[in-house]
């Protein structure tokens, strides 16, 4: 059988897998709210990770890295269905509603919590669109939109400093952040953006921090945690380095061996 991801009207997102898929690292540009329909998503991001169930909802806050692995249910289907709440929708939202927070958000970039009745009927609400059965027009999919908007604030309204903060980031300590996001293989001009730098400000002030580039940092720190979990956890090498940013475990053993001098069977 084959995969499937559409794009099933502007902002509905439908996965389909019947094997299991690790996904590389997405940068979360959007507010996104999503339903696991079956089987589980295995989350990875900064603050912790999560392994997603069937009837399980997720809230990511946008402007964040986070990594996935998709495993299909016992019937061997992975279904998981995503809207996405972008900052377009949510302005007009507020100005028509006359939502003005008072503070700046500041809590968990991502929530997970079990369905109740009412996700559970807006989600099945949109099987119609996932079989093609029928067709959404732009009226009806902002209403969609709209109507998850309304739930996520009836079953917390504190969600509303969630959404409803339009500020963009701004500059954060770039030494913990790095420490905490140097595992995820993303472009340099993404970490910039998620620690409010431009590229030209972030790459100045790294230098200044770690007293040498953006890359070769990145490179030597990812190579020293697999050096440490080889060594002294006993990992494999295959199970270790896309969780570690490399893109092929050519790549990983080459650079390894340039490093330490010395292969990693050797160690």
């Amino acid at each position: 059988m084959e995969d499937i991801i559409e794009i099933l009207f502007d902002k509905l997102v439908y996965s389909c897998y019947f094997e299991k898929q690790r996904v590389h690292e997405q940068f979360i540009g959007e507010h996104f709210l999503g339903f696991q329909i079956s089987g589980e998503t295995h989350a990875f991001y900064a603050e912790g990770s999560e392994e997603m169930i069937d009837n399980t909802v997720v809230l990511a806050k946008r402007n964040q890295l986070i990594r996935t692995t998709k495993y299909p249910s016992k019937e061997g289907k992975y279904q998981f269905v995503s809207i996405i709440l972008d900052q377009e929708v949510l302005k007009q939202y507020a100005l028509e509603n006359k939502i003005v927070i008072d503070k700046r958000y500041s809590g968990n970039k991502v929530f997970f919590f079990e369905s109740d009745v009412f996700f559970r009927s807006y989600f099945l609400s949109l099987v119609p669109y996932i079989n093609k059965t029928k067709k959404a027009t732009p009226k009806l999919a902002d209403l969609k939109i709209r109507e998850a908007i309304e739930l996520l604030l009836q079953s917390n309204p504190d969600f509303k400093y969630l959404l409803f903060d339009f500020t963009e980031p701004y500059k954060i300590d770039l030494e913990e952040f790095m420490q905490q996001n140097y595992m995820f293989n993303v472009p340099v001009e993404s970490l910039a953006k998620l620690t409010g730098r431009s590229l030209s400000s972030f790459k100045r002030d790294f230098t200044k921090t770690f007293k040498t580039s953006p890359k070769q940092w990145l490179r030597d720190k990812r190579l020293a945690e697999a050096y440490y979990l080889i060594k002294h956890k006993k990992r494999k090498p295959t199970d270790i380095y896309l969780d570690l940013g490399f893109e092929n475990l050519s790549h990983f053993y080459f650079s390894f061996k340039q490093k330490f001098g010395v292969t990693t069977s050797e160690i």
